[in-house]
C-alpha cells in the first residue's frame, strides 16, 4: 500500500539537539527519521515511527506518546482499506500493536497504573486477533507486571503463566527467563523464598546459554534478594555486586540504581548504617535523573529506616512523608506499606500516637492485602496445573518412570513412618513437660487479657476523640470549600485571559484552599488592564480581604471610568480604606499589586511595593513600585504610572513575593528575587506554557517536602 503523508509535524519536532543521545543513538534516529520522511510506503513509515519511538524512550519519554500515536492512525485509516491483503492487514495489526503496547509503558513511567494496564490490554487483544504468538506472550508478560504492581497477584500469576505455555511451545528461550524471573518474583512477595530461588535459577540458566548480560544481571539481582530475605548475607553481597558489575559494563542505568539500592539494603540488614546510608544516596541520585517514579518512594523509604535507626526522627519522618505522597500517585500497594510502616514508627517513637495508630491501620490493611491464603493458593495452583500439563505431554516412557520414581518414594516413606513410630515413646516425657509449660502459658494469658482490656479501653476513648475531631475538620474544611467556590467567580477565566493576551500564563498556587492573592483582569476603552494582588495574610482571612479588593478595582474601573494605572490605585485606595473603616474596630489590611494597561506597543505600569520585570534582547528591565500599599498608611502618596515602549518579542512579568520566599533547596533557605531573576532569564527560548510549567516545577522541587509557606500568583506575558 503506497501512500505520501504531510511531515510538518516531525520536522519541527526533529529541531530539538539531543545532547543526551550516544553517537550510535543518533545515528539510528536519523536512519529513521530518513525512512518517516521519505518513504512511500505507510507500513514503513508507521513501523518506523514506532522504532523511532523505543530509541528514544530511555533519553526523551515524552516524545514516545506523539510518535506512537501518528503510527497508530496511519494503521487505523489504512485498516479500514478493504483491499488490503491479509499480509498488508497483519502487518499493519502488529505496528498499531506495538504502538498501543509502547504507549503503555509511557503510563507506567508516570506512575498511572491503571492507564498502562488499559492500553497493555488493547496491545494484548491486537495480537490475539492476529494470532502473533511471540507478541502475544511478550504483552501477556507485560499485562501480568501490570496487575502484579497494582496487587492483583491472582491475575497477575495467570498472565505469567499463559506467556510462558506460549514461550515454551515456541522455543523463546529468552522469553521464558523474563517469565521464570517475573513468577519467582511472586513467590518471593508471597515469602515462598525457596520456589522463588528455583525460578531464579531457571531464568540464569537460559541466560547464561544465551549470553545475555541483561538477563544474567536481573537474575543474579533477584538472588541476592531472596538469599537477603534468607539472612544469607554473604551470598547476597555477592551476587549484588555480581549484578552491579555487569550493569556497569552494560551502562544500564537504571539497573545500577536497583543494585545499589539492594546493597545499601543488605548494609543495613547488617547493621551497617553509614554504608547503607552511602548506597542509599548514590541510588536515589540517579533514581531522580531517570524519573522512576516506581524506584523513587522504596530508596526514600530506606533512607528513612537508617535515619530512623540512626536516632534522627526528623530526618526518618522527612523521607518517610515524601516516600508516602509518592507512593500514593503511584498506587504501588508495597511502595505505600513500606513508608507508611517507616512514618508509624517514627509517629510512635515520637509519642504521637493519634498519627501513629492512624499509619498503622493503613499498614496492616494493605499488609493483608498483599500476603493472604487467596493469592497464595492462586500461585501455588496454577503452578500445580502448569506442571500438571507439562508432565501429561510427555511419553508412556516417561511416565513408566516418573510412576517407578514414585513407587520408590512410597516405600521409602513406608520405612521413615516405621522409624517414627519408634520414636513416640521418647514423646511421651516431653508431653508432661508440655503441659506443665502450658499451665505456665495459661497464667501468662490471663494477664495479657487483661492489659489487653486496658488498651482497648484506651483506643477506644482514643477513636472516639479522633472521630469528633474528624467531623468537625470536615464541615470546616466544606465551608472552606464552598468559599473557593466563590473566591474562584471574582478570578478572570481562562479564556478570557487567552483571548486579549494569547501569548501568556498565569501561575497561580494557593498555599490553602483559599488565597489572599489574585489575579485581575478588565478591557476598557481599547486597554487591557491586568494585575497580580498580594492582599494581606492568606487562607481564609486572606481571602476575605482580596474579595474587598478586587472589588475596589472592579469599581475603580467600571462605576469610575479609570483605565490608568496610578488612577485606578488611588480610587480602589480610596474605597478600601472607606470599606474598612466602616468596622468599630481598627483595620489595617490592605493590598500590595503591580497593574499594567497593555494598548498595541504601549505599557502602563503602576505599583504598590510590587515591581514590573520587562525581559529585552536577553536583559532584565525592572520598573520599582511606590513603596506604600493599598491601605491604610502613615504617608499616603499619589501613585505612580510608568509609561514604557514595548518592542516586538519582549516579555512583561508582575508576581506576588510568595514565589521567591519559598524556603527550600538543600539548606532550606529562601529562593530570593536574584534567583528568580536569573530563572526567568534563562528560560526565553520557551513559549509562555512551557515557561510556566518549568516555573511551577522550579518551585515545587526547591519546595521538596516543606510547606508552601505563602500563596503564589506569576503573570507572564509576551508582545
Amino acid at each position: 500500500m503506497k501512500k505520501c503523508i504531510a511531515l510538518v509535524f516531525f520536522v519541527s519536532f526533529f529541531n530539538f539537539s539531543f545532547a543526551q543521545l550516544t553517537a550510535d543513538q543518533q545515528k539510528i534516529i536519523d536512519s529513521l527519521y530518513h525512512e518517516v520522511k521519505t518513504s512511500k510506503y505507510d507500513t514503513t513509515i508507521a513501523a518506523s515511527l514506532v522504532s523511532m519511538s523505543e530509541a528514544m524512550y530511555i533519553y526523551h519519554v515524552d516524545t514516545l506518546i506523539p510518535l506512537c500515536t501518528k503510527a497508530i492512525n496511519i494503521c487505523e485509516k489504512n485498516l479500514k482499506n478493504k483491499k488490503l491483503s491479509k499480509k498488508e492487514i497483519k502487518s499493519f495489526k502488529i505496528t498499531q500493536s506495538a504502538a498501543i503496547n509502547n504507549i503503555g509503558y509511557v503510563y507506567g513511567n508516570y506512575g498511572d497504573m491503571q492507564k498502562q494496564l488499559e492500553y497493555f490490554e488493547k496491545s494484548l487483544k491486537i495480537k490475539e486477533e492476529i494470532d502473533d504468538k511471540k507478541g502475544l506472550a511478550s504483552t501477556l508478560n507485560n499485562v501480568g507486571y501490570a496487575y502484579k504492581l497494582l496487587g492483583n497477584l491472582k491475575k497477575a500469576i495467570e498472565c505469567y503463566d499463559r506467556s510462558l505455555k506460549i514461550k515454551d511451545e515456541i522455543g523463546d528461550k529468552k522469553g521464558a527467563a523474563s517469565s521464570y524471573l517475573n513468577i519467582g518474583s511472586l513467590y518471593e512477595g508471597q515469602g515462598e523464598v525457596d520456589k522463588a530461588l528455583e525460578y531464579y535459577q531457571k531464568a540464569l540458566k537460559n541466560a547464561e546459554e544465551l549470553n545475555d548480560s541483561f538477563l544474567k544481571a536481573i537474575a543474579f539481582n533477584n538472588m541476592a534478594l531472596a538469599y537477603s530475605l534468607k539472612k544469607d548475607f554473604e551470598k547476597s553481597f555477592d551476587y549484588n555486586f555480581k549484578s552491579l558489575k555487569i550493569r556497569q559494563e552494560i551502562q544500564d542505568q537504571k539497573g545500577i540504581a536497583n543494585s545499589y539500592h539492594n546493597i545499601a539494603l543488605a548494609f543495613k540488614e547488617t547493621g551497617k548504617l553509614d554504608s547503607a546510608l552511602k548506597y542509599y544516596q548514590l541510588s536515589i541520585v540517579i533514581k531522580e535523573k531517570q524519573r522512576d517514579v516506581f524506584g523513587i518512594p522504596p530508596t526514600l523509604t530506606g533512607i528513612g529506616f537508617v535515619w530512623y535507626e540512626l536516632g534522627n526522627l526528623q530526618k526518618a519522618k522527612q523521607f518517610g512523608l515524601r516516600s508516602f505522597e509518592l507512593a500514593k500517585k503511584t498506587n504501588i500497594t508495597n511502595n505505600i506499606l513500606q513508608a507508611a510502616l517507616l512514618l508509624q514508627k517514627t509517629y510512635a517513637k515520637e509519642k504521637n500516637y493519634e498519627k501513629a495508630y492512624e499509619l498503622f491501620t493503613v499498614f496492616y490493611k494493605l499488609r493483608d492485602s498483599l500476603v493472604n491464603e487467596d493469592n497464595k493458593k492462586a500461585a501455588l495452583k496454577q503452578n500445580i496445573q502448569y506442571e500438571y500439563d507439562k508432565k501429561s505431554a510427555t511419553d508412556s516412557i516417561a511416565f513408566a518412570k516418573e510412576k517407578e520414581i514414585k513407587e520408590v518414594e512410597i516405600a521409602k516413606q513406608k520405612a521413615e513412618l516405621k522409624a517414627k513410630r519408634n520414636q513416640q515413646f521418647g514423646l511421651y516425657g516431653g508431653l508432661l513437660l508440655m503441659l506443665l509449660f502450658a499451665g505456665f502459658m495459661y497464667n501468662r494469658f490471663k494477664v495479657t487479657q487483661k492489659q489487653k482490656y486496658i488498651i482497648e479501653e484506651q483506643k477506644a476513648v482514643v477513636e472516639s476523640s479522633h472521630n469528633l475531631l474528624e467531623e468537625k475538620n470536615k464541615e470546616i474544611t466544606d465551608s472552606i470549600r464552598y468559599a473557593k467556590r466563590i473566591q474562584s467567580a471574582i478570578l478572570p477565566p481562562t479564556k478570557l485571559v487567552k483571548e486579549y493576551l494569547p501569548q501568556s500564563f498565569i501561575l497561580y498556587k494557593p498555599k490553602d484552599i483559599v488565597a489572599g492573592d489574585f489575579y485581575w483582569m478588565e478591557h476598557k476603552n481599547g486597554k487591557i488592564l491586568f494585575a497580580a494582588a498580594d492582599c494581606t495574610g492568606h487562607g481564609v482571612p486572606g481571602a476575605m480581604v482580596s474579595v474587598v479588593c478586587n472589588n475596589g478595582l472592579n469599581r475603580s474601573v467600571r462605576e469610575h471610568g479609570l483605565t490608568d494605572p496610578a488612577e485606578i490605585l488611588n480610587k480602589t485606595r480610596e474605597i478600601v480604606i472607606e470599606e474598612f473603616e466602616k468596622s468599630d474596630e481598627e483595620v489595617k489590611d490592605g493590598m500590595d499589586i503591580a497593574i499594567c494597561s497593555l494598548s498595541e506597543n504601549q505599557l502602563q505600569y503602576a505599583g504598590a511595593n510590587n515591581p514590573l520585570w520587562i525581559i529585552r534582547n536577553g536583559e532584565l528591565l525592572e520598573t520599582k513600585a511606590d513603596k506604600q500599599p493599598i491601605g491604610k498608611y502613615a504617608n499616603l502618596t499619589p501613585f505612580t504610572t510608568h509609561n514604557i515602549e514595548l518592542q516586538p518579542n519582549d516579555s512583561i512579568y508582575i508576581f506576588t513575593d510568595g514565589f521567591h520566599d519559598q524556603f527550600g533547596g538543600d539548606k532550606g533557605k529562601k529562593f530570593k528575587a536574584s534567583q528568580m531573576k536569573e530563572l526567568i532569564l534563562s528560560i526565553q527560548d520557551k513559549t509562555m506554557d512551557e515557561q510556566k510549567f518549568i516555573i511551577n516545577n522550579t518551585f515545587e522541587t526547591w519546595k521538596g517536602t516543606l510547606e508552601q509557606v505563602d500563596d503564589v500568583c506569576v503573570i507572564g506575558v509576551r508582545v
